[in-house]
């Protein structure tokens, strides 16, 4: 794969869909995931309080930028198999999620004793991310 025969704006696309769909992801299981993380509400206040803007937005811009490189990743690989459709991109997608995603959270999540809904619920975000991804960069394709 060169460099200029990647379709940069399909990327961003993807990247764009897939944190839009992440807002929406926790901003509906915000709740069951404050819990999981042991926290409330309030706690979490008290620990972000004294912050900086900066401080506070850099997670969502970090998640942008991985998100902007997990798209990239998945075009590539996609592009080594040679096959773009929304079915392969999807296919694709799954079996990322499926050998590193969810395995990689399961194991940071179980040395430190975290609960289980933890992994499931951010597990579950990165699966419809990389889903979404894959079905854009399938639908859309290489240039």
């Amino acid at each position: 794969m060169h460099f200029a025969d990647v379709n940069l704006p399909a990327i961003a696309a993807a990247a764009v869909v897939a944190w839009t769909f992440g807002a929406i992801y926790y901003g509906v299981c915000g709740k069951a995931w404050i819990a999981a993380l042991g926290e409330t509400t309030e706690s979490l206040k008290v620990k972000n309080a004294g912050k900086g803007k900066v401080a506070m937005i850099m997670p969502f811009v970090l998640s942008f930028v991985a998100e902007l490189v997990m798209a990239y990743v998945l075009y590539g690989l996609m592009t080594h198999i040679g096959r773009f459709s929304a079915q392969s991109g999807m296919i694709s997608g799954v079996l990322c999620w499926c050998g590193f995603v969810v395995t990689t959270i399961a194991v940071n999540n179980a040395y430190p004793g975290r609960k289980v809904a933890l992994t499931v619920i951010d597990s579950g975000h990165w699966l419809g991310v990389l889903v979404i991804m894959g079905v854009m960069l399938g639908w859309i394709g290489p240039y």
